[in-house]
């Protein structure tokens, strides 16, 4: 991973230099005997010193900015600071031309220190800075490589929306047409209109309810074709509901997956009901169990599970009184993920 590279304002630059030049000319503003020369030039000394130590940290921590490095690197903090006596001894030389009645040994060890002092605050707030830029990049790749993975999760997901009865669909069309059944053609078309649905439908993450409505009648229809009256559906959704949105082929694996837990037959029908209540859309059937259970590995019902979890953040409702199988649905009015 590369590290951020430390980009400081000019103004905070040149701002702060002068607050610290000011600064350091306070005592002597104190002092019985102020001279206003001394203090202007102390001043520009401590401002030029802070500036030039400014852009000497940031050259010096970006130059390596590509490298991992622990937080505080020693030999570059030496360095720096051995840069930074020569550059003060040179304008404490400066100002003891300017100010030649100044007795320079004290002067100059005053000075040292305290651009010994400017340059460890200085270093300590860069290095504080690059190592806050570079723990925000690290947290941005973990959400990029989190949503990536959800990302590539959910596609997951919408491969195993393609229908498994098509076997079973083509089996029954044989059948009608060696048995000549005048609705073959509409059996063929509706085959035709599911799977195009089907492949417009796989790259969208939502569709209308009443898009969902149109693939889950072509898809009553082939059933019906194949139980018969076995079959009934009744669908009590109201114009506001079908205007909202679910993932593609969400009632159609549900009502797929109520047909193949349950007894289908001309003697026993499977009444499957759609409707809405407290924005949400059920979906129920009566619990018609099997005489030797189908297996299942509950894709159907956990792949919309999964689905409505990473569109939403939110769960479907599940209900199972042994009389009654219902699956609650949350309302999706907006989609703003991506």
């Amino acid at each position: 991973m590369q590290q951020q590279k430390i980009k400081i304002s000019q103004a905070v630059i040149w701002v702060s230099s002068l607050f610290l030049g000011i600064l350091s000319s306070i005592p002597q503003l104190a002092s019985h005997d102020f001279n206003l020369k001394e203090a202007i030039v102390n001043s520009a000394i401590t401002s030029a010193f802070s500036v030039i130590m400014w852009y000497l940290n940031i050259y010096m921590l970006n130059r390596n900015s590509g490298k991992r490095r622990q937080n505080i690197s020693y030999s570059r903090l030496m360095i720096v600071l051995a840069f930074g006596m020569v550059v003060m001894f040179g304008l404490a030389w400066i100002q003891q031309l300017i100010l030649s009645h100044i007795n320079f040994g004290p002067t100059m060890l005053m000075i040292e220190v305290r651009g010994i002092l400017i340059n460890l605050v200085c270093y300590m707030f860069l290095t504080l800075l690059q190592n806050n830029y570079a723990g925000q990049q690290v947290q941005l790749e973990l959400e990029k490589v989190k949503s990536d993975n959800l990302g590539a999760q959910y596609e997951l997901l919408k491969q195993q929306v393609n229908p498994h009865f098509l076997f079973n669909s083509l089996n029954t069309l044989k059948s009608m047409v060696e048995t000549h059944d005048l609705e073959s053609v509409d059996f063929i078309m509706k085959l035709s209109d599911f799977y195009r649905f089907t492949l417009e439908s796989r790259k969208l993450d939502l569709i209308t309810v009443h898009e969902e409505m149109n693939i889950l009648d072509s898809y009553l229809f082939l059933q019906k074709a194949r139980f018969g009256e076995g079959i009934t559906f009744t669908n009590e959704l109201n114009n506001e509901v079908l205007k909202t949105l679910i993932p593609p082929f969400t009632l159609q694996l549900l009502v797929e997956n109520c047909i193949k837990h349950n007894i289908v037959s001309q003697s026993k029908p499977l009444h499957i009901k759609i409707y809405n209540s407290e924005d949400k859309i059920i979906i129920e059937n009566p619990i018609q169990h099997k005489m030797i259970p189908e297996d299942s590995l509950g894709v159907g019902l956990n792949n919309v599970n999964m689905r409505y979890k990473h569109l939403l953040e939110k769960e479907i409702d599940i209900l199972d009184d042994q009389k009654i199988f219902q699956i609650k649905l949350p309302f999706i009015h907006e989609y703003n993920h991506y």
